[in-house]
Formats: structure tokens, sequence, C-alpha cells
């Protein structure tokens, strides 16, 4: 991807981020929310000239950001979305918590397979998409730990951020559809992700020849 569609890109979250600061339900749980942003925004500018990430693998980081961020601006249980999937389907509760365990597996399997193809020996095959899958998985189980740690540190303060809805078989259900996520992205995601790292690598061997 070129940086300056990179740019343009990270400018989109960073208005989407101080528009979700603005008097958001909760701020405890906003800022909870919102971390993994405001970590990964800094850290991928700062490495950006040494590992320039594909063009899809940006879009889906793009793309789960403003999912973490307007969950983090309503809290998971009161985003509207989630209200009219309920209404419309007759879901039983505010499902928008499930799209943001989906995407906490369909993204990450993209940057892991990204990083595993780019920097290690991994190859493609049956053990890349193994090892993505339980990097995922590993991904959202300490997800949920940190839910659990922050649950006993804070009481109360955190029942926004946990977002259980009541729900017995939440923590279950997260981990599970973030296996779903990192499966269908890998099967849906693979062909389209080699060829733009094929175009990256014959397009980094010229400027190296160039050079």
């Amino acid at each position: 991807m070129k940086t300056s569609h990179a740019l343009v890109l990270a400018l989109i979250v960073l208005v989407e981020l101080a528009i979700s600061g603005i008097e958001p339900r909760d701020r405890f749980t906003w800022f909870l929310e919102v971390a993994p942003v405001l970590l990964a925004l800094p850290l991928i500018a700062a490495t950006w000239s040494r590992f320039r990430w594909t063009s899809l693998a940006v879009v889906l980081i793009a793309l789960h950001a403003s999912i973490l961020i307007l969950g983090g601006h309503y809290t998971y249980a009161e985003v509207p979305l989630g209200f009219w999937m309920q209404d419309t389907f007759g879901f039983a509760r505010n499902h928008y918590d499930r799209i943001g365990h989906v995407a906490q597996g369909f993204v990450p399997a993209l940057i892991a397979r990204e990083l595993y193809l780019r920097t290690s020996p991994l190859k493609r095959g049956g053990w890349l998409f193994f090892v993505v899958t339980c990097t995922c998985l590993a991904i959202s189980a300490f997800y949920e730990l940190v839910e659990w740690w922050t649950a006993v540190a804070t009481g109360e303060g955190a029942t926004a951020f946990l977002g259980t809805q009541g729900d017995v078989w939440d923590t279950q259900w997260d981990m599970f559809l973030a296996l779903c996520g990192a499966l269908g992205s890998q099967l849906l995601l693979a062909r389209v992700h080699d060829r733009q790292l094929e175009r990256r690598t014959g397009d980094h061997q010229t400027d190296s020849r160039r050079r």
C-alpha cells in the first residue's frame, strides 16, 4: 500500500477516535475498548518504513479499529446497529459484540499470516493455516483473561466492558466466533493476500536493484 493511502486511512481512524471520545457512554469502558487502537496506530507508524503492510491488511486493520471505536463510544451492549439487528431479526440481545469478536479472529488472522510469511520460515500450506488459527485463538483467550482481570480489579466498573448481557456462555461464544473469523478470513482471503504479497516482493526486489 502506498504511504499516502495509508495516511488517509489513518486520518479517518483518528477522526473516528476523536468523535467517539466526545461524551462516550462510559469513559472507562471507552478507554478499555479503544486501547488496542491507541497501541496499534503508533506501532504501525513507527515501523512503516521497515515493514509496509499489504493493502488488504491495512484496510482490515482500519475496519477493525472502526468496530472497536464504535463499540467504545456506546459500549458494546448499547450500539444502535446492534439494536437495529435485534429488532430486525428478533435477536434476544444486542449482538454488536458478536461482530466485534468475529473481527477479533478475522483481522488478526491476516495480520498473523502476513507476519509469519514475511518474517518466519513458515510456508503457505496446512501448517501456516494451523499456526495462524492457533494464534488467533490465543489472542481471543488472552482478551477474555484481560476482561476477567479488569472485572476483578474494578468490580462493577467493568460491567459495560464485559458486555455479557446476562449470557453465561458469553466467553465461550466470544472465542468460538473469533475462531470462525480466523477460519473464514484464511479461506476467503488467502489467494488475494498471496497475490498482494507476491506483488510487494516483486516491487521490493525492483527497488533493491535500482539502489
